[in-house]
């Protein structure tokens, strides 16, 4: 009987596809020693080696960008380093707008590709049509052109990974199954096959479809679902052989199918509706069957025809082409087809790099990104949107087929700005305000969560109503804004993350974790965790409760990714405390605007004048009899109170505090008026000059090199568009930083953004200009913030200076 030859490894990872063998590429190559691949049949068996290859430079999410472009990079060097042939071809990609919104979309892109050093153009039809002449021009508007894409042979890439990770050190073994995972008190594993036991100090899942069930051998449920994707292969077609270079690789978007050259003939693949579309449900509830390998689904040609009569209007020469091969194999999706890459709240050393819709694009860039956190104990960029720990208890089976329909019918949809899709909502994490509220205004998903975005009046034209430009909720927004600037208004606010933390060391973990002294009893502060390298790895509020008892505050979309750094930390030290998660008993509302002290005042017997109830101070006070935790904050930069509560008290609050404000015409607003009066102060928080905390030395060492570009406050001149992050901005022609945020200001009646530009460009007064969809807009920078904050007003006032509204 075969016995392995280690018992004893510093990584385990379990399953030999693209991803993890390019992680054990990435890791050896770092210098790590002791790692050690398993895989229970041969590399590239399940989904790898049946991928079509595609690689491409395009992302529509920035962070995303990085880790596609790592990727092109390296499997263009793959074959020289390990002197394995990789069969990567670059004829670059197009994508096609055939309607007028799509060359928006196009547009939409362009100012987030610009200030990237990726290559990305648009392209008239003319253009599009001399790089492929093959297409019927009648339904080209124009193009999005990527030089240097293409595709790759997935099996070739992989086992050139493989002879990489193997000349570095890295150990590949198969057929061995992983069988069980135990861990112990010391944070390692013992992972178990049927040729022995190794001792891991992290194991990583890298498994494919089999993911999930790795993941329930220590008791994880990951949110994964096998669906059937299918592409087509010609034989030889005559006018493809008689071109002089290979055929750049085309999606049609409204038809929902990728083409591209494959030898002397072409090779389509379809993303068939929601409807129609086909889930291996079999295996989320049965396992994947044992013997599965390298094997593939009948293919279903019905399924996809409207796709593929598409593709024969689209390029007519398939009319007469013979189909050879039709490929029908398994890729896993998440609910929202991104991967989950990183470590797992809620367990030790166990690591993820599941869930990948687009393996072989993705398997170079996140092998290095993974490599690099594991190695550095910090990610090297922010990519919170793949964090494993966005999803949780509320992610369930139901949820994630529903969402995995979605997803991959909706691959070709246009990217809006702040889309919203219906499938699986809402999930069973609804506020106590839901029910109530659900019919008056545009929920929004955050989370697992339904958040007011922005409410209904009569008149108002309401629904989901995406655009580019501005749609629906631009008016209604405004009357939200000016009614939290001049009266009182209500937010749902139960989607926070929220944690108790007490115990003995709780002052000294606090101290330790955060970038700010430890608040008072009865006092809140906004704090930042630092990773070690002095980047802001999260913010959160911080209130002490009661002696040594904390209530910290994060984002919706931060819970778990929060917790998982906390937890971590307390393991590490070995602080003595207790953490609860309090976010799903929790509900919060915040109340803010000029009349919010006069509205409470009436529900309660404690004083809330401000002499004695203070900006950034938290008391238990009762409101209409019921217990709540008020913290006098809020992001609207106003006067108000955060109201946290018992969830099942929601109603009963929200009903009290709705009564008593009759006579002052409160009224409800959502997020969108919330981010628009946060920008207009000039919102971003940054901690005092903290103790001792980690990375201190990091951040001082940071401002001794000196930054080279700076965070400046502009007004832009636009039409009917306005900024929201991540647009090109221009001086003198070229593209010379980014924008990071921005949306209406209805104060000052104009455009408002924040953006980063070279420290040279950054003083008050400087014009720039700001790409909004193909169009360059005026910008000027401005003193921050441009409406003062209400406490910084009250203070200038008592100095009696004048305050800036």
């Amino acid at each position: 009987e075969m016995k392995l030859s280690i018992d004893r490894a510093d990584t385990v990872i379990i399953g030999g596809g693209c991803v993890g063998v390019s992680l054990a590429y990435h890791l050896s190559r770092a210098g790590l020693k002791d790692v050690v691949l398993l895989e229970k049949s041969e590399l590239t068996a399940g989904s790898t080696w049946h991928a079509a290859g595609l690689t491409t430079y395009f992302h529509p999410g920035i962070n995303l960008k990085k880790i596609h472009s790592y990727s092109i990079k390296l499997y263009e060097k793959l074959e020289e380093e390990t002197g394995q042939a990789v069969g990567f071809h670059q004829p670059g990609s197009i994508r096609i707008a055939s309607t007028p919104t799509r060359v928006d979309e196009f547009k939409y892109q362009m100012t987030r590709a610009g200030w990237h050093p990726t290559e990305q153009y648009l392209i008239t039809p003319e253009k599009v049509q001399e790089l492929f002449p093959l297409l019927n021009m009648d339904m080209v508007l124009a193009g999005l052109y990527n030089p240097g894409d293409g595709h790759i042979d997935p099996y070739s890439l992989t086992m050139a990974l493989a002879a990489g990770a193997r000349k570095y050190g890295a150990q590949l073994n198969y057929p061995v199954q992983v069988t069980n995972l135990n861990s112990r008190s010391d944070g390692t594993w013992e992972v178990e096959t049927p040729l022995g036991l190794i001792r891991a100090n992290r194991i990583v899942n890298t498994a494919g479809f089999w993911a999930r069930d790795i993941g329930k051998m220590i008791g994880m449920q990951h949110p994964l679902i096998p669906v059937h994707h299918q592409y087509v292969v010609t034989s030889t077609i005559p006018e493809v052989k008689a071109l002089k270079t290979e055929l750049p690789v085309i999606r049609d978007l409204e038809g929902s199918y990728y083409l591209r050259q494959e030898r002397d003939g072409l090779l389509f693949g379809p993303y068939e509706s929601e409807e129609k579309m086909k889930l291996q449900d079999s295996w989320v509830t049965n396992g994947v069957p044992p013997g599965f390998g390298k094997e593939l689904f009948e293919s279903d040609l019905d399924r996809i025809m409207e796709h593929v009569e598409a593709a024969m209007e689209m390029v007519p020469v398939l009319k007469k082409a013979d189909i050879v091969n039709t490929v029908a194999g398994p890729i896993t999706y998440s609910p929202d087809i991104l991967p989950m890459v990183g470590p797992h709240q809620g367990v030790r050393n166990y690591w993820v790099a599941i869930g990948f819709g687009y393996g072989i694009i993705h398997a170079g860039g996140i092998g290095k990104y993974l490599s690099d956190w594991i190695l550095e104990g910090e990610p090297p960029f922010d990519l919170i949107e793949l964090d494993p720990n966005r999803y949780g208890k509320w992610t369930t089976t139901e949820y994630t087929a529903a969402k995995a329909r979605e997803s991959y019918g909706f691959n070709n949809v246009v990217g809006y700005p702040k889309e919203e899709r219906f499938a699986g909502r809402p999930t069973e994490r609804t506020s106590g305000l839901y029910d109530l509220l659900k019919s008056e205004c545009s929920m929004g998903f955050h989370a697992g969560w339904e958040q007011p975005h922005w409410f209904y009046k009569p008149g108002d034209e309401i629904g989901y109503k995406p655009s580019f430009r501005r749609t629906n909720w631009f008016e209604p927004v405004g009357r939200e804004y000016k009614q939290v600037m001049e009266k009182v208004g209500v937010i749902d606010l139960s989607p926070f993350g929220k944690f108790k933390v007490k115990g003995a060391d709780s002052v000294k973990l606090l101290d330790h974790l955060f970038a700010n002294v430890v608040p008072k009893v009865g006092s809140t502060n906004i704090s930042h965790m630092l990773t070690p390298r002095g980047k802001v790895y999260a913010e959160l509020t911080v209130s002490q409760l009661y002696p040594g008892e904390f209530m910290l505050v994060t984002g919706s979309g931060s819970e778990l990714h929060d917790l998982r750094w906390i937890e971590e930390e307390v393991m590490r030290g070995g602080y003595k405390v207790e953490i609860e998660n309090m976010t799903d008993e929790m509900g919060v509302l915040g109340v803010a605007g000029p009349y919010a002290r006069q509205v409470l005042q009436k529900l309660t017997n404690e004083d809330l004048s401000d002499g004695s109830f203070k900006f950034l101070q938290s008391r238990h006070l009762k409101l209409y009899d019921i217990a709540v935790t008020a913290i006098r904050i809020s992001y609207t930069g106003e006067l108000g109170w955060e109201l946290y509560h018992r969830k099942e008290d929601s109603v009963a609050l929200y009903r009290a505090i709705m009564e008593a404000g009759q006579k002052e015409g409160i009224d409800n607003f959502g997020t969108y008026a919330l981010n628009a009066l946060r920008l207009e102060k000039g919102f971003r928080a940054w901690g005092a000059e903290p103790a001792d905390f980690t990375g201190k030395q990091a951040l001082k060492q940071i401002k001794e090199k000196g930054l080279k570009r700076q965070l400046v406050y502009l007004t832009l001149e636009t039409d009917n568009v306005d900024p929201e992050g991540n647009e090109s901005v221009w001086h003198n022609g070229k593209v010379i930083g980014n924008t990071t945020s921005g949306s209406f200001s209805y104060s000052a009646q104009q455009s408002l953004a924040f953006a980063y530009v070279p420290i040279e460009l950054s003083k008050v007064g400087q014009k720039l200009e700001v790409e909004l969809l193909g169009k360059k807009y005026p910008a000027t920078i401005i003193q921050e913030p441009l409406v003062m904050t209400e406490p910084t007003r009250m203070r200038l006032q008592r100095k009696g200076e004048s305050p800036r509204m």
